[in-house]
């Protein structure tokens, strides 16, 4: 099934009909070399209104769906913890999978996906498994990526992300009976906000040697889960790593500081500033006659050009393309294993009142979560239909 031409639509299926999937509805059902046939929600009034908005057919049993629709490719946008279960089933009947982030609650599942793929790459050559990074195709991030590759900045020295504008009200965590629960979501600001801000962070540095965090469970909402975190890393080439989250602040900041030793690079307000040292500081430091001597720098504002969308039409597009066999996806989904890891570090860091070393141990947080689970107030068959805002676009 994997096996997709050029230029023969690709039929797509949704998984998971709250905020995310009704989006993603619209982007599919107006997208080139794209067919949506199915559907597919637990609750029936939410499967029938996605099938009515995407004019397909509507399942509330993802078997029963893959079976009788039989689509090229599925979008999974369900609650966290169904995202391997039902990556795994679509990747070993041959079906492309984009998944909403993160890839997973902790990182023992997410390598069961990541094995699941590999064991469908043999079975069905050209398989695709894509994850839903759209802030990838940002021009800063862009851009900044480029910067640090191309060795702009030299040697790496500190980066600081103060990244608490994902504000969020009670109300929104109200929205769904499975929000901000460990048995329904399996975690907060950080694996439900952040995905993004992680993954961009270990796509810039890769992922630390040491972690330590502080986190905070229900400190501004009435939730179960983490909605205050600071971090601090300690990569393996010295580099130190700060980040700072939230969605209890109003207004909030979105500020990366980058410092090395060509100079410090941040973006904040839509603005991308560069004070390009003239000649390394660490040679200044090593070299000056002079005690209080600086190294002299030119600022400069760096040009980007972003696309000023949300991304997910972009992402999914290329996602579409490379089922066809046209290029490749923004994200493979195994690269969605760190900043699930990095997340993981962080938590498991703070229940401990410990510093954890890279690579961290998967199974010793994967055991703390099952008794998290277990005390969660998350009740499956009481949970009440998700009634959120259809309009993201303020989120992103």
């Amino acid at each position: 099934m994997s096996d997709t031409a050029q230029n023969t639509p690709v039929r797509f299926s949704v998984v998971g009909i709250g905020n995310m999937g009704r989006g993603h509805i619209g982007h599919l059902s107006r997208m080139d070399g794209v067919e949506l046939v199915a559907v597919c929600d637990r609750i029936r009034e939410r499967a029938d209104a996605g099938a009515e908005a995407g004019s397909c057919t509507a399942y509330t049993d993802v078997s029963d769906m893959f079976r009788s629709a039989k689509p090229d490719a599925v979008l999974v946008s369900t609650p966290h913890y169904d995202h391997v279960p039902i990556s795994i089933e679509a990747l070993s009947q041959g079906i492309h999978v984009l998944v909403e982030k993160p890839l997973a609650v902790e990182g023992t599942d997410a390598r069961r996906a990541i094995a699941a793929y590999k064991e469908a790459q043999k079975r069905y050559p050209g398989i695709q498994f894509g994850a839903m990074f759209n802030q990838r195709t940002y021009g800063y991030w862009k851009k900044i990526k480029d910067l640090l590759e191309s060795g702009e900045l030299g040697r790496l020295v500190r980066a600081t992300w103060i990244i608490t504008d994902w504000f969020r009200t009670q109300h929104y965590y109200d929205t769904g009976g499975w929000r901000a629960t460990w048995a329904g979501e399996g975690g907060g600001v950080l694996l439900n906000q952040c995905p993004h801000n992680l993954d961009l962070y270990q796509w810039f540095f890769g992922l630390p040697s040491k972690v330590r965090g502080f986190a905070s469970l229900g400190k501004y909402h009435q939730i179960e889960v983490e909605d205050e975190v600071t971090a601090c890393f300690e990569h393996q080439n010295g580099m130190i790593g700060h980040f700072i989250t939230s969605t209890g602040e109003s207004p909030g900041t979105n500020r990366l500081e980058i410092v090395g030793e060509q100079g410090r690079l941040v973006f904040e307000n839509d603005t991308l500033s560069f004070c390009r040292n003239r000649e390394s500081m660490l040679k200044t430091i090593a070299e000056s006659p002079v005690s209080f001597a600086k190294a002299e720098y030119w600022p400069a504002t760096i040009p980007f050009s972003h696309h000023g969308e949300g991304g997910h039409r972009i992402l999914t597009e290329r996602f579409v393309k490379a089922v066809q066999g046209q290029g490749s996806v923004v994200a493979e989904a195994p690269e969605g294993l760190n900043s699930v890891l990095l997340g993981n570090a962080i938590m498991l860091s703070s229940f401990e009142s410990r510093t954890v070393e890279m690579p961290m141990d998967e199974a010793a947080y994967a055991a703390r979560l099952e008794k998290l689970k277990a005390g969660s107030s998350y009740d499956p068959a009481a949970s009440e239909p998700e009634n959120g805002p259809e309009n993201l676009s303020g989120t992103y």
